[in-house]
């Protein structure tokens, strides 16, 4: 059976997180107490003992949720995964995961990226919404015919489940558009920013130099991006995938399902796909039952 390695984004976060692997492996230390000293703050001090609105500070909860992710799956006894996938922020422990980064390059480029957003949401204010109970199509569609602001589908996360990304007058204006369509709910979703859509083109720019400096390597098996929802191992793809991850949709969906797909075809000679995510919290398991219920989730 294939096995797909998965990691969660920003929203997965939660007061003491990470502590009782900390408390229990001498590894977890390890790289919990390098991360203190590379980012140059206790972001474990905020991890352990910081409220839950300390966590939602960007530049502390993609470092935060990265360092659970990456330190769980150093801990498991899993042999190697056959493919890996992450969803936004998750894509970078991915990369550790199949060997394309080096955990403390992808800790920086974490840092950096949280960085470049929360400047990128401070120059353009924007917000997000979920959308449930419509088709993808349908909802890219209102999107791209709405003509009030910026506003894009930025989130596909399951069949009858997408997050919208745009400047705030205008997701408070598509929300009922949705609603009369038939969504059962169009509300608009606490946090920061407008990712994923154009309003993050400045994060991109600042990021570029960042990983354009970081060394990547070809991973010993292909990663899913966010981008394209394919199969890629060629560093500078990847590499490009990542910068225009930023301003381009989640294709969670389209991910799953073709990981699925490939799993079962026949030049692998598998018997289908078992799923494991690793990081705070089990999202991404609901996520991808509701995409297909019939896959082994661990």
């Amino acid at each position: 059976m294939m096995k797909a390695f998965v990691f969660p984004g920003q929203g997965s976060q939660f007061p003491g997180m990470c502590k009782d692997l900390y408390d229990a492996h001498p590894e977890a230390r390890e790289m919990c107490q390098a991360a203190d000293r590379l980012l140059g703050f206790s972001l474990t001090d905020v991890m352990f003992n910081g409220t839950a609105d300390d966590l939602k500070q960007t530049r502390v909860t993609q470092p935060a949720v990265f360092l659970h992710s990456v330190v769980a799956q150093r801990l498991m006894t899993i042999e190697r995964p056959n493919m890996v996938a992450g969803h936004s922020l998750g894509e970078f422990s991915a990369l550790v995961a199949c060997g394309a980064l080096r955990f403390e390059d992808a800790l920086l480029l974490v840092s950096a990226r949280a960085q470049a957003m929360q400047a990128a949401c401070e120059a353009n204010p924007g917000t997000m919404a979920a959308v449930l109970g419509l088709p993808d199509e349908q909802v890219e569609q209102i999107c791209n015919n709405h003509q009030s602001g910026v506003v894009v589908a930025a989130n596909f996360n399951c069949p009858g489940q997408v997050v919208i990304s745009g400047e705030i007058e205008a997701i408070d204006a598509i929300c009922p558009v949705f609603k009369e369509a038939g969504a059962r709910r169009a509300l608009r979703l606490p946090v920061g920013g407008a990712f994923h859509s154009p309003l993050m083109a400045p994060a991109q720019e600042a990021l570029a130099d960042a990983i354009n400096k970081t060394e990547f390597h070809r991973p010993f098996c292909p990663i899913y991006q966010n981008v394209t929802a394919k199969p890629s191992m060629n560093p500078e793809q990847i590499r490009e995938n990542l910068l225009k991850q930023l301003t381009s949709p989640v294709r969670w969906t389209q991910s799953v399902q073709n990981m699925i797909a490939d799993a079962n075809n026949a030049n692998y000679a598998s018997n289908g796909i078992a799923f494991y995510e690793f990081g705070p919290g089990d999202v991404l398991k609901g996520l991808i039952r509701k995409i297909n219920p019939t896959v082994q989730v661990g």
